[in-house]
This record gives C-alpha cells, sequence and structure tokens, in this order.
C-alpha cells in the first residue's frame, strides 16, 4: 500500500512536467503554509524551481483559497468554481459558530462581499490591510485580526475573492470572475464523482472516511461520489477493511532508502484521517507532525522532522530523526536537501542529528 501511495501522489516514479500539471493532477494542495505548499508542488515536478511555482501562482493558473475544509489550498484554476460550490456549504455550516461569536451574519457577509466586489472591479489586486481599508469605509469592522479573517474567508467560500498576484512578501485579493471567467460549474451529482475519482486516484488506496477528512463532506456524500464514479475506481480488502483507488499502474519498487524531506502539510500525509499505516513503528496514537514541523520520510515511513534557515547565499537543512540512520540514509537524507536547496535557487547545507 505505501508504493501504491507514494507513486499516486508522484513522490516515486516519472515526476510532472509542470507545477500546473502537479496541481491539476492532485485536485487540491492543502496551503495554510504557502512556502511549504510550493514545495510540496516542487517536489513532485521535474527540476522545477519555487519562482516557476509562483509563477504559475501569479499568472492565475493556480489559484489559492479556502476550499474543503476550512483551511487554505491551492487548486487549477479551471476546478475552482465547481470544488467550491461543491464543499463550501460545509465549510460555512462548520465556521457559522465561531463567526455568531465574532458578531458576523449573512447581513454583514452580504454587506462586505458588495463593498470587496465594488472595490475590486477592474482587475484590482489588495493587501489584507488594504482589505481591512475597503471594508471600513463601508462601515464593517473588520480591525480585529480574527474578524477581518472570516469575512475574507466567506467571501472567498461564496466566490467573491481568490488569491491575486503576489506583491513582494504579501498575499492579495482579487476577484474570482477576473481571475478565473471561465472556470466551469458541475452539477452536484457530477462534482461528487470528478472529486472522488481525483481523490482516490492519486491518494488510494484510501478508505471512504479518508476521503470524507479529506474533501470535508459528510461520508454519506463520499460513498455517492465513489458510485458515481462506477469502474473508474476499484475497491479491495487490505486488513479487513474497504480501501479504494484508481486503476492499477504498474509500478517497480523504489531502491531503498527512499527519503523524501516533506512539507509540513504535505499531501501525502495530511490526505488521510487514519495516518497509522505511515508511522515507522505501531502507536497508540496516530502519528501526526507537531505545527509547522516539515516531515522526513524515509521509506514511505514518517520518522522525523527538517526545518529550514535562509541565510544571504544558502539554506541550511537541519534534519532530525527518530531513529539511528544508516550511512545510506544519510547520504539520501543529503541529496534530498540539496534538492531543496536547487529548488529555492540556492546551495544547501544539510545537518543531521
Amino acid at each position: 500500500m505505501i508504493d501504491r501511495r507514494l507513486a499516486n501522489q508522484h513522490l516515486i516514479g516519472r515526476p510532472l512536467a509542470t507545477p500546473r500539471a502537479v496541481v491539476e493532477r492532485l485536485g487540491a494542495v492543502q496551503a495554510q503554509d504557502y512556502a511549504g505548499a510550493k514545495w510540496a508542488i516542487g517536489q513532485r515536478a521535474g527540476g522545477a524551481t519555487d519562482a516557476e511555482v509562483e509563477a504559475a501562482l501569479d499568472d492565475g493558473a493556480l489559484l489559492r483559497t479556502h476550499v474543503l475544509r476550512p483551511t487554505w489550498h491551492i487548486v487549477p484554476a479551471a476546478d475552482i468554481r465547481w470544488m467550491l460550490e461543491l464543499t463550501a456549504p460545509r465549510v460555512r455550516a462548520r465556521m457559522a459558530v465561531y463567526d455568531r461569536r465574532l458578531g458576523l451574519d449573512d447581513a454583514v457577509f452580504a454587506r462586505s462581499n458588495r463593498a470587496l466586489e465594488d472595490a475590486l472591479r477592474g482587475g484590482r489586486h489588495v493587501t489584507r490591510t488594504e482589505a481591512a481599508e475597503i471594508l471600513k469605509h463601508a462601515g464593517i469592522d473588520a480591525v480585529e485580526t480574527q474578524r477581518l479573517g472570516h469575512i475574507m474567508m466567506r467571501a472567498e467560500l461564496d466566490g467573491v475573492v481568490v488569491s491575486g498576484v503576489r506583491r513582494g512578501k504579501q498575499s492579495t485579493y482579487a476577484l474570482l470572475d477576473v481571475r478565473a471567467p471561465d472556470a466551469p460549474r458541475l452539477a452536484r451529482d457530477e462534482a461528487l464523482c470528478k472529486l472522488a475519482t481525483i481523490y482516490f486516484a492519486t491518494r488510494g488506496p484510501a478508505t471512504l472516511q479518508d476521503f470524507s477528512w479529506w474533501s470535508g463532506l459528510m461520508v454519506a456524500d463520499a460513498r455517492a461520489g465513489v458510485e458515481a464514479a462506477g469502474t473508474a475506481l476499484r475497491s479491495e480488502q487490505i486488513h479487513g477493511r474497504e480501501y479504494w483507488s484508481g486503476p492499477p499502474r504498474r509500478i517497480a519498487s523504489p531502491a531503498s532508502p527512499l527519503v523524501r524531506l516533506l512539507s509540513n502539510y504535505d499531501e501525502y500525509f495530511i490526505a488521510y484521517k487514519d495516518r497509522t499505516a505511515l508511522s515507522a513503528t505501531p502507536v497508540k496514537r496516530q502519528w501526526a507532525p507537531a505545527l509547522n514541523d516539515h516531515v522526513l520520510s524515509i521509506d514511505g515511513r514518517l520518522v522525523g522532522r527538517w526545518t529550514r534557515e535562509f541565510k544571504k547565499s544558502e539554506v541550511v537543512v537541519d534534519v532530525m530523526s527518530s531513529r539511528r540512520l544508516t550511512r545510506g540514509d544519510r547520504d539520501a537524507v543529503v541529496e534530498q536537501g540539496e534538492r531543496f536547496g536547487s529548488f529555492m535557487q540556492r546551495s544547501a547545507r544539510v545537518r543531521i542529528t
């Protein structure tokens, strides 16, 4: 199962050609850590650099917004409209209790959406601070950071705004209708079928509960998507549980050690509710990275963490393993650290503890 997941997620085998191709294949890449999400994409695209991923986001081929679960994802512009319409109702429902605590209701959101839409017409891109000023002029209190965040999230979920062109290190918002004017809509049953097919083809073998977790949909909707996909998906029993995947692919078992320096919310582990299969040893509590920890994977198992620190002309990669590393492990870790340096277009210095 581990080798198949690695192959389906393009962490082994032939890499995809471009950052755009990676996200179109995966459907969505979790992206609350913007830099980490870019590395997750670049790692699956042969020879890609951070600048190339950034360019795909700036030109609008890829867009960052709140979709699926209540967090940011990077998605293809061509899929953003139907994906939002399918998953946003569940996210809005889950956020409602927090919105009420902040004094936000549908009437406030209707006003804030109108204010943003009016101000961003003509292709304008605004930073978060500028968005707060737009709302202030419309008589909407958005000074408090959390309140502003919920207002902007709602505007994303309602299909009003989406990521714009980066301004230095600052993200911006622009109108979705401007950034993805031709993004198609799908009937709900068709959207369920498409999302299920994408998920199980790229994350399988996986369970219905895994798909429900990843998509934010009810298990009943997850099941409906699988049923609609028909013969595009296949089921199998693994350790007494039903797993689903896409059409079988011929894959060669990767040479050991297979080392990957994964980003902190990489789809390789964040896409599953049950992550016990990825643990290096049996554990009582599911393995999960601590907040902002990047993850060391060896032979598909999650065995440690890594950090990066940018110096003037290099990046220092510190790798910490929970198990004793062989010489082969250490050589492969250094190779992957250097690959990350190439992605960032810097020399890399790798330190292992």
